[in-house]
């Protein structure tokens, strides 16, 4: 074959390294170029059917890596670029997005088509880094082991840094309220994501928006609220005694942070925890943390309804659909424990090896094992039999929205580990009684087989229930207590400074609005549009 076969087209336009690109097989394309050194380049005139650009799509790194080394990427128009910086940002490639930016020569008017990169990264709240740069044994592992371990810091260090540089990019000789029509939008998608890190970024190089007001969606605050983001909605601890100011501004139809919380979240934000009792639970919980924050004339305000009663009628059937769900949960548990219980009980009369004609003393009291066998029985006798009080008291529970709060997902944590305990307990006690039966027995492969069989159904339950057990753990000691609070991560970067900007923000503004005049006009623009 020589090398002008190579640059044969198909009728869609692609040549046969375009193929090759979507592989994983480096060494194809490798061999292909050593061939024909312009075949990277071939068509140079259409981007999308460019074989880095393939590679970019497929996602496959050493490919795009190789390709990316032997394509005279600088020689493409500025459009193209665009493209290859907005196809690896889609593919999480971020290193080479770097890479694609330094190359880029825009026009002042062409950096308007940077917005739509800023947009991608917006929507990406796992794609970002909490630092511009990895740190020292990140990049030596990194480059020690190719890669496999630290892969993850070095492309969310890379995506902070990618986030900085563009909007430094697009900033350069404007002001914020010119700015302020694109980053609007980019504060939103952020705040409906999760994106913390992305707004963290935002929030340091343009603290005003910490008041800018959507027209449709409030602040940053009223959409993580409207969408259940604590991890972005936590920011607002970090401002202190400004956040009151903030907690009483509206979104779109005069809603207030309140009314946002009396809604139910999307479904999928629903089902970030497993089981609607403690779904119910967390809706509870950001209830109470907006009624802390918001102005107690709202609280207690002129509605005809209270804002609780609200809150209870709109979560009404996830009220019923969250006891139902703990009823069951409660019965199947309850099921176990009986069992366990029937199991353990008669075998602390009828122990292995039988008792003693004469004394009626067993005939195994003296051994180890025997002692092992009969504490972990009596263990997993206490244990189920205490699951079962548990399990029956969650059953005569009154289910009030009090009860979703703290008790139920404390007596389904307790009672779950009682269950498990025993269960164990009862494990450990038939394998003490296989080693008092199979004593005589010095067959090694008999004494792994005794210890492993009992290890299967203990590693199936922790697989197959890890995360309900998780879920269930953590909505009964610590939502209450780490859910919603400061994580200072808004002023590590000039903490004295970005906060001073913050404050003066509030009390003259960047175009002299206060809060409320911001409430007014917010109003009269949603009043105008209807």
């Amino acid at each position: 074959m020589v090398p002008e076969d190579l640059e044969l087209k198909t009728k869609g336009n692609y040549t046969s390294l375009y193929y090759a690109a979507q592989s994983e097989i480096v060494t194809i394309a490798e061999e292909m170029v050593k061939k024909n050194k312009n075949l990277p380049l071939i068509p140079e005139d259409d981007i999308q059917v460019l074989p880095l650009y393939a590679a970019i799509k497929t996602g496959n790194r050493d490919m795009v890596s190789y390709l990316y080394s032997v394509t005279p990427i600088e020689i493409l128009a500025s459009a193209d670029l665009i493209q290859l910086l907005n196809a690896t940002i889609s593919t999480d490639l971020y290193d080479v997005a770097l890479k694609i930016l330094d190359t880029l020569k825009l026009a002042p008017a062409e950096k308007e088509y940077l917005w739509f990169p800023l947009k991608l990264l917006a929507r990406k709240p796992s794609g970002i880094g909490n630092k511009s740069q990895p740190s020292v044994w990140e990049r030596c592992l990194n480059s020690c082991v190719k890669g496999w371990f630290c892969n993850k810091a070095m492309m969310q260090a890379s995506a902070h840094q990618l986030v900085d540089r563009l909007l430094k990019q697009l900033g350069e000789d404007k002001n914020f309220s010119t700015l302020l029509p694109q980053l609007k939008p980019l504060v939103v998608e952020a705040a409906k994501v999760g994106n913390v890190e992305f707004l963290i970024i935002l929030i340091r190089s343009y603290p005003d928006l910490i008041w800018e007001v959507d027209e449709e969606y409030g602040t940053l605050f009223h959409v993580a609220i409207k969408h259940r983001q604590e991890r972005v909605f936590n920011l607002i601890y970090e401002i202190g005694v400004l956040k009151d100011n903030l907690a009483s501004l509206y979104a779109e139809g005069n809603k207030s942070m309140l009314h946002l919380v009396e809604e139910l979240p999307s479904s999928d934000r629903l089902n970030i925890v497993s089981g609607a009792a403690l779904q119910m639970q967390r809706e509870l919980l950001w209830f109470q943390e907006i009624e802390k924050i918001v102005p107690k004339s709202y609280v207690n305000g002129p509605e005809e309804q209270p804002p609780r009663d609200i809150f209870v009628k709109t979560h009404e059937k996830l009220l019923k659909n969250g006891e139902e769900w703990m009823r069951n949960t409660a019965n199947s548990c309850m099921l176990v424990a009986a069992l366990i219980a029937t199991v353990v009980f008669p075998t602390a009369f009828t122990v292995p090896g039988g008792n003693n004609q004469e004394t009626g003393i067993p005939m195994f009291l003296e051994t180890n094992w025997f002692t092992v066998f009969f504490g972990s029985n009596a263990i997993a006798m206490l244990f189920s039999s205490s699951s079962i009080l548990i399990f029956l008291s969650i059953l005569t529970s009154r289910y009030t929205e009090k009860d979703f709060l703290i008790s139920l997902p404390l007596r389904l944590a307790l009672g779950l580990t009682t269950l498990v305990i025993s269960i164990v307990g009862m494990l450990i006690a038939f394998i003490a009684a296989c080693f008092l039966v199979f004593k005589s027995k010095k067959c090694v492969p008999i004494r792994i087989i005794i210890v492993a069989v009992p290890a299967i159904p203990i590693s199936l339950f922790g697989i197959l229930h890890y995360r309900l057990w998780f879920d269930i753990f953590l909505s009964a000691f610590c939502s209450k207590r780490f859910l919603f609070r400061s994580q200072n991560r808004l002023f590590n970067s000039k903490p004295a400074s970005l906060a001073l900007e913050i404050m003066n923000g509030n009390q003259t503004g960047h175009n002299d609005r206060s809060p409320s005049s911001i409430n007014q006009s917010c109003n009269q623009s949603c009043n105008s549009t209807v």
